[in-house]
């Protein structure tokens, strides 16, 4: 369920949902921004390229001081929901959204990324053809190559199970109310415990698009990418003990991990 007491320091609006009623399926967009005025725009205008029309936007600032506010004003006439409030980390604001979801399906555009210009044509092809799907894995670009395909058998041992959290993955509102909101107790990797929880305890069903099939470029120098290897590293061994994983496997991945990172940077 979705439940959380929240303290909302700064300003809400809201605007009515004026779009039309479509047959494909409403989907939301959220967006967490905070100090994000240098790539903001870019990454709304990219929503507004999509052919498929039937979409929320909810956007939720954590306190910015630049321009970011500035932005969200410009656009907000097809923003369905914006707010700033004093929360409690990224996963905190992206519980908030969550809560504030109406779609059948919601999935995280991070201020800092964007969608390619067909990625709703990719997803409304998935969300047709596999409709008893919980989740969709979309096809990224990162700086270095491009991120594609869903293995769920990894997630025992590795983070290559699946290809992004920002502009790739698409879940049903429904099914990720059986998975309950981020875990705030994991500051840098609450993401891992959330599909651990949705793949190994919930058991739900997703599928990944293929290699060409690219959904959104996710940008160097994000949350993620701002975390260093030690507090990254802990934190998700601390995420697969807290999910029942066997110590003695947790012990083995500390070793091989440990060992591997440390000779690359030697």
């Amino acid at each position: 369920m979705f439940h959380q007491n929240k303290i909302i320091d700064g300003g809400l609006r809201k605007k009515e949902n004026t779009k039309e009623d479509y047959k494909a399926p409403l989907l939301t967009v959220i967006t967490v921004v905070l100090n994000g005025s240098k790539h903001l725009e870019e990454c709304i205008k990219s929503l507004h390229k999509q052919n498929y029309e039937n979409y929320e936007h909810i956007i939720i600032d954590g306190g910015s001081k630049d321009n970011t506010i500035e932005i969200i004003k410009r656009y907000e006439n097809n923003i369905d929901y914006w707010c700033q409030i004093s929360d409690k980390g990224i996963y905190d604001a992206f519980n908030y959204g969550m809560m504030l979801a109406r779609g059948k399906y919601l999935c995280f555009l991070n201020s800092d990324d964007i969608f390619t210009d067909d990625a709703f044509d990719h997803l409304n092809k998935y969300i047709k053809n596999f409709p008893n799907k919980d989740f969709i894995f979309g096809a990224v670009k990162k700086h270095w190559g491009i991120l594609f395909g869903y293995r769920p058998y990894k997630i025992y041992w590795s983070w290559g199970f699946y290809s992004s959290h920002s502009t790739g993955f698409f879940i049903k509102l429904e099914s990720a109310k059986k998975v309950g909101l981020y875990n705030l107790k994991y500051k840098y990797s609450s993401d891992y415990d959330y599909f651990f929880r949705m793949i190994v305890k919930e058991k739900l069903k997703g599928i990944g698009s293929k290699k060409k099939e690219i959904f959104g470029i996710f940008r160097r120098g994000g949350f993620s990418s701002k975390v260093n290897f030690n507090d990254h590293f802990y934190e998700e061994l601390q995420i697969r003990l807290d999910n029942g994983q066997s110590k003695i496997f947790v012990f083995f991945i500390f070793i091989y991990k440990f060992f591997k990172h440390y000779k690359r940077i030697s």
